[in-house]
């Protein structure tokens, strides 16, 4: 059994793939900003479950570092991370702040690097170890009103193509898991931009985003197979594959957009290795099917 660590445990992927992880029999620790507030009641349901919960912001290289550290020595050791953490936002692009785009990197980008730079350390002393990261399918397209969350997810997948390479001579591999839009609390957790002068200027046309959520609302209401525990049953069948087949990117989706994302990524993955053969490099990629 594996030894695990979930940013963002208590969230919409986090805490169906750590039920479904703890029910399997792995040593699971995770991490949310705090312990008391909404997330209370979540918290101690997994910790009756025999998760560790650790109190880390992804914001905070400080905290960060102390996060992952209390994990790795509370569990002894870890195998698998996940990089689970993020927020949304949604919204007429131009009324996005400067401050608010910050924001969203900071977790999803930025803060993602924060971690692999507190945990990288043990897996390469250790020469072995698994990092999963939560993408998105608009990681891939972009989206109306959706343009800073995609930006940042298209960010953190050049940001993770480096790692595939840079790490795989460590034996570490790395998967991307790319969800289609589910029903999580995600949504009620977006950055709205909070500009009404310049949303006046669009008009009749400010009022489309609102319109266009209802009808995304509306098509998950009517598709019950796009659920989070989609991601959990995504995170233990890699798990079961044997060290170094595991794929690269896992799509995630059953509203019908899934398998054009997946016939970009198979284009994408071809490009990619002709790329390095070219420069003669392609051992680089030997930790992914």
């Amino acid at each position: 059994m594996a030894k695990i660590f979930i940013t963002g445990i208590a969230g919409g992927f986090g805490l169906p793939t750590a039920r479904a992880l703890l029910a399997q029999g792995h040593q699971v620790a995770g991490s949310v900003r705090s312990r008391t507030g909404r997330n209370a009641d979540t918290i101690a349901a997994l910790e009756a479950l025999g998760a560790l919960i650790v109190e880390m912001d992804v914001t905070d290289t400080t905290s960060t570092d102390a996060g992952v550290a209390h994990a790795i020595t509370a569990l002894n050791g870890l195998d698998v991370l996940f990089n689970n953490a993020g927020i949304g936002c949604y919204g007429i692009q131009e009324l996005m702040s400067p401050e608010d785009m910050n924001r969203v990197f900071d977790v999803n980008v930025t803060g993602v690097q924060r971690v692999m730079r507190a945990a990288l350390p043990h897996f390469r002393a250790q020469g072995r170890g698994t990092i999963l990261y939560t993408s998105s399918l608009i990681g891939r397209i972009a989206t109306p009103f959706y343009g800073t969350y995609c930006a940042s997810k298209w960010a953190l997948e050049a940001v993770v193509e480096c790692y595939r390479t840079e790490l795989s001579g460590f034996g570490i591999e790395s998967c991307i898991i790319e969800p289609g839009a589910m029903p999580t609390a995600f949504f009620d957790g977006l950055i709205i931009p909070d500009d009404p002068a310049r949303e006046a200027q669009y008009g009749d046309f400010a009022a489309v985003p609102a319109t266009s959520a209802q009808g995304l609302a509306q098509m998950l209401k009517a598709t019950p197979d796009q659920r989070p525990e989609r991601i959990a049953e995504a995170v233990t069948a890699l798990l079961a594959l044997p060290f170094g087949e595991k794929p690269f990117r896992t799509v995630v989706d059953h509203t019908g957009v899934g398998p054009e994302i997946e016939r970009y990524n198979t284009a994408l993955h071809d490009v990619t290795r002709t790329v390095l053969t070219n420069f003669g490099i392609a051992d680089m990629l030997r930790l992914n099917a």
